[in-house]
């Protein structure tokens, strides 16, 4: 072969989309890397020259030898200039054609042995008369586009010294697609080139005729009101010209094909019908045909009468829910209790539940849970920071851009009438001048009302009596008075330890391992580490901490796997601390030995539970009662009421009254960045100041809990589990609380309340008896007590 003489070796370029002719200016920007590479290269060892060559397929990323072309052009760098470390922007100008012989794809980028293969002109009649054909066309063609122009173009194209130069010119200029400039470059002889010249040109130069076709059709009916209404003539000419029917006929053949496969109930259908002849009538430029339509659609997409069968098999749900979540019997209890009713009557209202609990406790998942569970279609909508009423309600079909509340959509995407639909973080609805989104709520989850429900923009009833509504809550505070009526709460407090573990073990951990692509064999959590876990590094009610700190532990685990280690990696709490670093939580240990004036009460937080020591001092010559710690005023005038009975009572305790006017009384609560309120400290409040009067010392194995009157009683307060479980991690076994709480052990786990030991109060008489030995004469009968 006497072309292998001439063969030459430069860098690839892969095209895309494009094809450079010789002889033709081609700006291009280079961003893949191997490209960049290819540039370089050119740049520096081979005069800036190399090879373009198009991709067969412009999705590849990484072209491959097989992907390229059999034909290129050989161009040469004639500017370059580097915006960016990863683009550089170059201008080449085409040389040659080439013939690929191979590539060698072993580099950073492609390197092409090439051998010039220029077109082949036999210099014939029939040529001339190609090139004067194809010339003729182009003239036509251009004058169609730019009459002004033509006579100029003509002339040149007449003139012009090189016919190749300008069918490559043509050919870029009329914008043929990717393969008919491929067989352009090509084509074997000149001849060939031209006849496919020819060829294209034509069928482009056609498609312009029917363009100008077009465009001439719309501007002798063209109104000046709108643009609008050019578009419209103009798609109207191109569907004439393909033979397609009249779009508008089309649409109302649609809408009323489906009329007539819809199930509607006989008020809906009346007046859907009616709407539905008014947009009959309608021209197609009219913008009122489009609100109408789309109106329409909506109310044909509505599942009206179409709902899912319940699966009312009891043994099937109650596995589901224990399956999905551990623990929570309540809920799972109130879930089976309404499949119960639902064998007995089908026509059953569905209840309205709101789940309130701290954050990770499992609330939102536990929406899927039951609709699974049902059967159902599940619906999640998220209130947080909705204050806008017309987000739920819509808004009226006379504004532009109208749309349905979400309600009605969320009934349009589940497609049936009796979905689970979950409002989740209810507590957060905010309100201002566009509206109330909680009052909107109060029809909404109303069983009596909500049968005729009425959206704004579909101003037609619509019966959500069959939905089972959702709502999650961290807070019941910020919840108005008549919504909370209108709902059957059901609290998920905080996990215990033990439930953390056994949660950890069944869903945490092989979600986590499987995440990072690791085995319980590898990297396994022994339970002494998870409660590391959960004792050191966490601090929450719920599980979501848990679930970080043990998905950075198995990444952790993953990376060591990555460099090397073959070992197994078992999560003892030594290996936790030597990953994890210091622990983020030290929580307050049970002090063995208190002095007198100090008592252990327990506290509620958002997080859980939390014992609290509080501290007494009595300052000599003092005045009144000093309180810090950042105190909220509740828990400041439970103070002053546990003072005032002290002092009344002083000498049944037996305490010198003086004392009271002599010394002032200095109270200090720890942790004293954090704001503390509410009732539940007054005991523990009163005890810590009879204990510092008395001059007596508290019992340090016991923490105590209850609010108290002026006049000594001890009344109920909230939170029990959470806080004896706080109790329970910081070493305390013995709690005093008020009598009226002790219905509230049955929300304890029973190996902690066997593990605990449980003393109640009506008076403050009875826990001075139990908290401050020797205060009251033991001459009086012992309190009750629960172990």
């Amino acid at each position: 072969m006497s072309d292998t003489l001439n063969l030459v070796q430069l860098p690839v370029l892969p095209l895309k989309n494009i094809v450079l002719f010789p002889k033709l200016v081609l700006p291009l920007s280079v961003g893949r890397d191997a490209s960049r590479a290819a540039v370089e290269s050119a740049i520096k060892d081979h005069e800036g020259e190399l090879i373009l060559i198009a991709q067969r397929d412009s999705n590849v990323e990484t072209p491959a030898p097989e992907d390229l072309h059999a034909f290129g052009t050989r161009a040469k760098i004639r500017k370059v200039l580097r915006t960016s470390p990863s683009l550089i922007e170059i201008v080449v100008s085409g040389l040659e054609r080439v013939g690929i012989v191979s590539i060698d794809a072993s580099g950073p980028y492609l390197l092409a042995n090439a051998t010039p293969m220029p077109l082949v002109a036999l210099h014939s009649s029939e040529e001339k008369a190609l090139q004067t054909a194809l010339f003729e066309l182009a003239a036509q063609a251009i004058e169609r586009i730019n009459p002004q122009a033509a006579e100029q173009i003509s002339g040149l194209l007449a003139n012009a010294d090189d016919p190749q130069q300008l069918m490559w010119l043509l050919a870029t200029a009329f914008n043929l697609d990717m393969e008919k400039l491929q067989s352009l470059l090509g084509a074997a002889t000149l001849k060939e080139a031209l006849e496919l010249a020819v060829k294209h040109i034509t069928e482009e130069a056609h498609i312009l005729e029917v363009r100008q076709k077009i465009v001439s059709e719309a501007q002798e009916e063209m109104s000046k009101e709108q643009r609008e209404y050019v578009l419209r003539r103009q798609m109207k000419a191109i569907q004439t010209e393909l033979g397609e029917d009249d779009p508008s006929k089309a649409d109302t053949d649609d809408l009323r094909k489906r009329f007539d496969e819809t199930e509607l109930p006989d008020e809906i259908r009346k007046e859907a019908l009616r709407e539905f002849k008014r947009f009959e009538r309608l021209p197609d430029q009219s913008p009122e045909r489009h609100v109408l339509r789309t109106w329409l659609e909506l109310v044909l997409e509505l599942p009206w009468t179409k709902t899912t069968e319940d699966n009312l098999d009891i043994a099937r749900a109650r596995g589901i829910l224990n399956e999905d979540h551990y623990g929570l019997e309540d809920v799972k209890e109130r879930i089976l209790e309404h499949l119960g009713v639902l064998q007995r009557n089908p026509k059953a209202k569905a209840p309205i539940l709101c789940f309130v609990g701290p954050p990770g406790v499992g609330k939102t998942s536990l929406g899927q849970s039951i609709s699974r569970a049902l059967g159902r279609k599940f619906e999640r909508m998220s209130l947080g920071g909705l204050h806008d009423e017309s987000e739920l309600r819509g808004h009226r079909r006379t504004y532009i851009g109208a749309l349905p509340g979400r309600l009605i959509q969320a009934m349009r995407r589940a497609g049936s009438a009796n979905p689970v639909i979950m409002l989740d973080e209810v507590d957060k609805l905010g309100h201002d001048f566009r509206g109330d989104p909680a009052a909107a709520l109060l029809e909404v989850l109303d069983p009596a009302q909500n049968s005729t429900f009425r959206d704004n923009y579909l101003d037609q009833p619509f019966d959500l009596s069959k939905v089972m509504f959702i709502t999650t809550a961290n807070t019941l505070d910020t919840l108005p008075q008549p919504l909370l009526d209108r709902m059957e709460v059901i609290r998920l407090s905080g996990y215990s330890e033990e439930e953390k573990v056994a949660i950890a073990n069944k869903y945490l951990v092989p979600r986590q391992l499987t995440e990072a692509g690791l085995t319980i064999e590898q990297v396994g959590f022994p339970d002494d580490g998870l409660r590391k876990l959960i004792g050191s590094y966490t601090r929450e009610a719920g599980l979501r901490n848990l679930e970080r700190g043990i998905a950075r532990l198995c990444r952790k685990a993953a990376l060591r796997f990555a460099e090397g280690r073959t070992e197994d990696m078992p999560m003892t709490p030594d290996t936790i601390v030597d990953l994890l670093g210091p622990e983020y939580h030290l929580p307050e240990p049970a002090r063995e030995n208190l002095p007198p004036g100090v008592s252990t009460g327990l506290a509620w937080t958002p997080s859980g539970g939390d014992v609290l020591y509080i501290e007494a001092m009595l300052l000599p010559k003092g005045k009144g009662l000093t309180l810090t710690g950042q105190l909220g005023d509740v828990m400041q005038e439970s103070a002053k009421a546990a003072q005032s009975y002290l002092w009344s009572h002083a000498e049944e305790y037996g305490i010198d009254p003086q004392i009271f006017t002599e010394a002032g009384v200095h109270i200090h609560v720890p942790s004293g960045g954090i704001p503390k309120d509410g009732p539940s400290a007054g005991i523990t409040l009163a005890v810590a100041m009879a204990s510092l009067y008395s001059k007596k010392v508290a019992r340090a194995d016991t923490a105590m809990t209850g609010e108290i009157t002026l006049t000594g009683r001890v009344l109920p307060i909230g939170g029990i589990k959470e806080k004896v479980l706080a109790a329970r991690r910081a070493g305390i076994k013995r709690i005093v609380m008020p009598n009226a709480n002790r219905k509230d052990l049955r929300d304890l786990p029973e190996h902690v309340r066997n593990e605990m030991e449980f003393h109640f109060a009506d008076r403050i008489d009875e826990v001075f008896r139990q908290t401050v030995p020797g205060l009251i004469p033991e001459a009086e009968p012992a309190l009750n007590a629960v172990s």
